[in-house]
């Protein structure tokens, strides 16, 4: 039986909740502070991790060296004076306590600890490079660093401390689920895991994961609905002599197209346009354009999947089989037209996480 939970991560802008310019300016470098420090502290453990991994490989020193990867009290062959995971965390922490909130730093090091267990074996294959951590790396923390969350009515936002920082949300037009899921979480109807902050083009984004009991539907499971995906129709999906077609070639293949010819266009357009002001000025026009596909594109393959998991639901279907899919994706492969308009690697993500949501099995033929 699976887990009865599901983690949903949402994206969520904070604002520096102080009164004057220069408190808020101040606080946001402390911002970029920690997450360079993160940064450091980052490529040490996983630099640290290699070493320790690939010891025995060091056949050059000598043959008293001992080279066990556990604490000395546990084995005498132990190279370490205390736990294989405390030495890594032992390292940043004498670095950066005082520095910056060791919860910080704790999670840091849990993650790349997990993240280079699982790729060890290719690691020592030679098949992976190790993880390379760029400054604008976003830093994880738990909910100890949200401190005091409440809903203030007169801002309309939700309101805490972030470990020392007072921030507030800025979350938008309601059409999404974020205010339910952090009002939720303010009742402690939920919970908030493992988070990450995220620091971009001078804009502060938490990365918040939600874990929230699934969906309650009367599913059956041995009522199975069988979906293909294709692109004269993004979605087919068939439940014994019920049938629906989601979306069709017209609403997104051609609007996909007319996207990318209205950027070309404008792209080509560039140099003739009027300076005035450098680059900004000449290319005001193709900025336009900027993540627009991106943009359609996912909120067209969001739509999709919300209305065949509903489809599944309407019919109590526990199972939902996606028809032939390895198959055309073989064949995506070897046609560049497809290849480059085909998103529905990012729709079976998509119908992955709603299905698990809503508590169907996903089978993929």
């Amino acid at each position: 039986m699976g887990k009865d939970t599901i983690t949903l991560t949402r994206s969520i802008r904070l604002e520096i909740d102080l009164p004057t310019q220069e408190e808020r300016q101040e606080a946001k470098s402390k911002l970029y502070q920690w997450r360079y420090r993160c940064h450091k502290a980052a490529n040490l453990i996983v630099s640290h991790l290699y070493v320790q991994e690939m010891i025995q490989e060091f056949f050059y020193l000598s043959e008293g060296v001992k080279y066990k990867l556990v604490d000395e009290k546990k084995d005498e062959l132990g190279l370490f004076d205390r736990s294989r995971m405390n030495t890594t965390y032992r390292l940043v922490s004498d670095r950066y306590k005082g520095k910056m909130p060791t919860n910080i730093l704790s999670q840091l090091n849990s993650s790349i600890q997990s993240t280079f267990k699982k790729n060890r074996e290719e690691y020592w294959k030679g098949e992976r490079s190790l993880h390379n951590f760029k400054k604008e790396m976003a830093f994880p923390f738990t909910m100890e660093g949200v401190c005091g969350l409440e809903f203030n009515p007169e801002k309309s936002a939700f309101c805490f401390r972030f470990f020392s920082i007072p921030v507030k949300t800025y979350i938008g037009r309601a059409f999404n689920d974020k205010w339910k899921l952090m009002h939720q979480l303010t009742k402690g109807e939920i919970k908030m895991r493992t988070s990450y902050l995220k620091l971009k083009d001078g804009k502060i984004f938490m990365m918040a994961a939600f874990e929230m009991e699934k969906e309650k539907h009367n599913l059956r499971t041995e009522v199975v609905a069988e979906a293909m995906l294709s692109l004269e129709y993004p979605i087919i999906v068939k439940i014994g002599k019920a049938k629906l077609s989601i979306g069709s070639r017209e609403e997104f293949l051609y609007r996909r197209l007319a996207i990318q010819a209205a950027s070309r266009r404008t792209r080509e357009g560039v140099k003739y346009a009027r300076s005035g002001n450098g680059q900004k000025r000449k290319t005001k026009a193709a900025a336009r354009f900027k993540d627009k596909e991106r943009n359609y594109v996912n909120q067209r393959l969001h739509v999709y999947s919300r209305e065949l998991i509903d489809f599944c639901v309407k019919h109590q279907a526990g199972t939902l089989i996606l028809v032939d899919q390895e198959q055309k994706i073989e064949f995506a492969k070897e046609d560049a037209f497809v290849l480059r308009n085909w998103g529905y690697y990012d729709l079976m993500t998509k119908i992955k996480y709603k299905a698990e949501k809503a508590g169907i099995e996903l089978i993929i033929g």
